[in-house]
């Protein structure tokens, strides 16, 4: 818990639910405003990483809108935020086209082919939407392939080979997404290879989309280095920038709830947890992380270790090895931080395992119970 904040009493909310302290989702907005008042970017909220949408009001209030890669999340971010709402996918589908134009300010493609299939339905759509080239530097600097945009043979954006610049003709910006988690030096060095390539070709664009993957809201990040690529890229090509950060706007303003169901041994104490990473934390499995959990250490950091492991019957439904400073028992809660972001958006119900509730917290309310999932959405998505 941050310093000087009056602490959640987590034993009031549900379990497994995951809680996001608004003060915290603040925090982060009001980091994410400064930029925007420094430099006159527009922020956008990247969907995919956080879609709590009954705080899209509360997001509104600092950032200039939504971003989206489906038609679902485009007409979340329309009707649940209404500002402004991007659109990108690798394609688009044929029949969900004309209703995604409804909902889109902007409209990235991610090739030539895309934008040809496409230009002529946008061009007389009956609405104004800017329209833009999504394309791949060649370059990054991250160390994970499922995460990495342009690792070798990547789907995402045009790369510099296969730009048509005869083809630009109603395109009005360019778009790049070559970063994750991190900090704004290899941005900086990012641009320095995205002006080599592309930089001919900004100058005849209205503006220029720096992506996500920037670790804004994390302490000790550089924002001033960041508000300097902003600027230049600005004043050297008369463009405006967009970011679409999803990790910066709620990083570590989230917590998963979760309670002890069993203890047993078996080589090593093991815990059962009412919670699972497949299901409820499915990235812990897939880069993969540990995420922290209050209270607890490293194993052996404390005296008693467990693996705690979740209740499907996956047998690699392991969250991972944790040491406490007392024996677990059943009913105990255990609070996961950083859980606001992705988790939220990925979860599923393997098994008919329930989801979590979705809990906000503010000083003003307290705990807000805004969601409790039943059978019947397990069953609706089924046949």
């Amino acid at each position: 818990m941050t310093d000087n904040l009056k602490p959640i009493d987590y034993s009031a909310v549900p379990s497994p639910s995951y809680v996001v302290d608004e003060r915290l989702l603040v925090k982060n907005l009001e980091i994410l405003d400064s930029v925007q008042q420094r430099t006159g970017a527009h922020i956008l909220l990247a969907q995919k990483g956080f879609s709590m949408h009954a705080l899209y009001p509360l997001v509104g209030q600092y950032l200039k809108g939504v971003t989206s890669s489906s038609l679902f999340e485009a007409r979340l971010g329309y009707e649940k935020m209404g500002k402004e709402t991007h659109v990108y996918a690798p394609a688009y589908v044929d029949a969900e086209f004309e209703e995604i134009m409804t909902y889109s300010d902007h409209i990235v493609f991610n090739s030539f082919s895309q934008w040809h299939r496409f230009k002529d339905r946008v061009q007389h759509a009956d609405k104004q939407i800017s329209c833009g080239i999504r394309i791949n530097p060649e370059y990054s600097e991250i160390e994970v392939p499922l995460y990495d945009p342009c690792y070798n043979n990547s789907r995402m954006g045009t790369t510099l080979d296969n730009f048509h610049p005869d083809d630009l003709d109603g395109i009005d910006g360019l778009h790049f997404h070559t970063m994750c988690e991190q900090d704004s030096d290899t941005l900086e060095r990012t641009l320095q290879v995205v002006e080599e390539k592309f930089g001919k070709y900004m100058h005849n664009m209205k503006w220029v989309n720096f992506g996500g993957g920037h670790h804004i809201t994390r302490e000790g990040y550089d924002l001033d280095t960041l508000c300097r690529c902003i600027t230049h890229i600005k004043e050297t090509y008369n463009v405006e920038v967009y970011l679409e950060p999803g990790e910066a706007i709620a990083l570590n303003a989230g917590y998963l709830v979760a309670t002890v169901l069993d203890t047993m041994k078996n080589g090593m104490d093991i815990a059962i947890l009412d919670t699972s990473a497949e299901c409820h934390m499915p990235d812990v499995l897939a880069m993969p992380y540990r995420p922290h959990i209050i209270g607890s250490g490293k194993a052996g950091e404390h005296p008693y270790t467990y693996r705690l492991g979740g209740l499907t019957c996956l047998a690699g439904d392991i969250i991972g090895d944790y040491s406490f400073p007392e024996p677990l028992q059943p009913g105990d809660r255990l609070v996961f931080t950083d859980m606001a972001i992705y988790s939220m958006v990925k979860n599923h119900m393997f098994n008919g395992v329930n989801l979590p509730s979705i809990v906000s917290y503010n000083d003003e309310e307290g705990i807000r119970v805004i969601r409790e999932f039943k059978f019947e959405d397990f069953s609706g998505r089924l046949s």
